[in-house]
């Protein structure tokens, strides 16, 4: 196992005018042993900075240190780590014994060292039963779990997921995410995660790096990231439904902007008042959209979210409902910026 330190990475393709750079002066100490998601919309440069890692995309600045060990100019299989993508990229016409034994093969590993690690990745991932079909004969999770047992067979120090949950239907993916904590449970090897879902990074990260435009916004627990965005694009990103992010709220200073969560906004007698535009029925929660009167101030127009328990009486659209923002749950960004501000 080993760390991962990350300094000052920059990524441009192109040259003079046509320069275009893609990732802006990433920083970050990954832990050994330590499970990091990378999360951003598409675009964003989460892939390009886990290929970098990787080795499979030239850095254009800055260094990456693996183990200690400065890796930028070290090929991919000098760095000792395994990757599992988005497509499982298994042969079809091997068995899944033999997909996974293929690199250690090709590495001139014993037979009775390859049998062993095939054995025990395939039981702990509870596949053992499959070692024998062909990749058609298997689901789309099962497909999965070979390719990522192809990966700890190798016993790298660092695993590098990208976007390998992206081809399952929603059970799946929540099923794998579980399956995937309990393989870092199990082998403690550092992991770089990279997502576009923010539910897989809350559900999955120890730590996660948020990026936006090549840029990396925050990095933090999953509990830092939501409790205390340290911008109004992290904010916005991270949580379903976002953050409200209200330019004009009352009683806030100029070049403001106040952020207050879904569920830390009560349903009072008097406070914030709101036309009810719609609601949605979750289950177990509800989920109201209100737009603020004429007549509140400049606020007029704003649209705000309220998360409720499911055992409230829903209000009627085009009624009027009030609502009190819990002051110790308020949040303040700069409008200018777009950055945290401590206080108001």
């Amino acid at each position: 196992m080993a760390s991962i330190e990350l300094k000052n990475i920059v990524k441009r393709y192109g040259s003079g005018k046509h320069e275009n750079q893609v990732i802006h002066g990433v920083n970050a100490q990954i832990n050994d042993g330590e499970f990091v998601v990378i999360v951003g919309p598409s675009g964003c440069g989460k892939s390009t900075l886990l290929r970098m890692v990787a080795g499979l995309e030239e850095i254009s600045g800055g260094e990456i240190l693996i183990g200690e060990r400065v890796v930028n100019n070290l090929e991919p299989a000098e760095r000792d780590i395994a990757m599992v993508f988005q497509n499982y990229a298994l042969y079809p016409h091997m068995s899944v014994f033999d997909n996974m034994a293929y690199g250690l093969k090709i590495a001139k590993v014993p037979m009775a060292e390859i049998k062993a690690r095939v054995d025990k990745a395939a039981q702990i991932l509870e596949i053992g039963s499959f070692l024998a079909r062909k990749p058609r004969e298997l689901s789309g999770g099962q497909r999965q779990r070979v390719a990522m047992g192809r990966a700890i067979v190798r016993q790298p120090q660092v695993f590098l997921f990208d976007e390998p949950l992206s081809n399952l239907d929603a059970k799946l993916r929540a099923q794998t995410r579980l399956e995937i904590q309990k393989l870092h449970r199990e082998l403690g090897i550092t992991s770089l995660f990279v997502t576009h879902d923010q539910v897989e990074a809350m559900t999955l990260a120890q730590r996660m790096i948020v990026m936006n435009g090549g840029v990396m916004e925050q990095f933090g627990t999953p509990h830092e990231v939501y409790t205390r965005p340290a911008s109004t694009f992290v904010a916005s990103f991270i949580g379903s439904p976002p953050m409200n992010l209200l330019k004009n709220a009352p009683d806030a200073p100029s070049g403001t902007i106040v952020g207050i969560r879904p569920e830390h906004l009560d349903i009072t007698d008097s406070g914030w008042a709101l036309t009810v535009d719609a609601i949605e029925m979750l289950g177990a929660e509800q989920l109201i959209y209100g737009r603020w009167q004429a007549g509140s101030g400049d606020a007029s127009g704003e649209t705000l979210i309220i998360r409720t328990d499911e055992a409230r009486a829903a209000p009627a659209v085009g009624s009027t409902l009030h609502v009190t923002p819990r002051p110790d749950r308020l949040h303040w960004f700069d409008a200018a910026t777009g950055q945290r501000k401590e206080s108001q």
